[in-house]
């Protein structure tokens, strides 16, 4: 919880540094390379995490990493957090300065799960009811296939989940089966 916040500190930090300096699009292109890595390496996390390592040595390997892969301005903002003491909040950074950019740009991310790849009508449908529940435009859809939904689909939209899929369906009607079962015996 704590580095959640810190995480959101600092990538607002970065967010407001990023469009002062006017190289917002290369920090958000820097921010996805770290999600991407971060979400990627489970070694580089736990390595950030550890209190053992110095924080020489994070950097350095942060370093190893993005060198010249990542802006100057991104690779300096290594260097603060590792010596802040907030190597363990790098995780949370990446994915936290993305969500506040979406939100900045009036971009809303959605997560859409459904038995078979969507067709481009369905992606339309998706997008649209997302368009309609949140009032922005521009939608994200991230779509994942779950065979085990059966059918339908779980949309993700923020906190709010919408829940259509066969599994879900036929699960109420069991526990409504059941319940009806253990009534009809009293």
């Amino acid at each position: 919880m704590a580095d959640q916040r810190v995480a959101a500190r600092y990538a607002k930090s970065l967010l407001d540094l990023g469009k002062e300096m006017g190289t917002l699009s290369a920090v958000k292109a820097d921010m996805d390379l770290l999600s991407k890595t971060m979400a990627e390496s489970r070694d580089l996390r736990l390595l950030l995490r550890n209190p053992i390592v110095k924080h020489d040595k994070k950097l350095a390997i942060l370093n190893a990493i993005f060198g010249g892969k990542v802006s100057d301005m991104t690779l300096r903002f290594f260097t603060i957090l590792t010596s802040k003491n907030r190597e363990s909040a790098i995780e949370g950074i990446g994915p936290e300065f993305l969500a506040q950019y979406n939100s900045m740009q009036g971009i809303q991310s959605a997560e859409v799960t459904s038995a078979t790849a969507l067709t481009p009508a369905a992606r339309a449908e998706m997008q649209a009811l997302v368009t309609k529940q949140t009032g922005l435009t521009e939608v994200q859809l991230t779509e994942k296939v779950d065979p085990e939904l059966i059918g339908g689909f779980v949309l993700r939209v923020g906190d709010n989940q919408i829940d259509d899929s066969v599994r879900t369906s036929l699960r109420k009607l069991r526990t409504s089966l059941q319940e009806n079962s253990y009534q009809q015996k009293l």
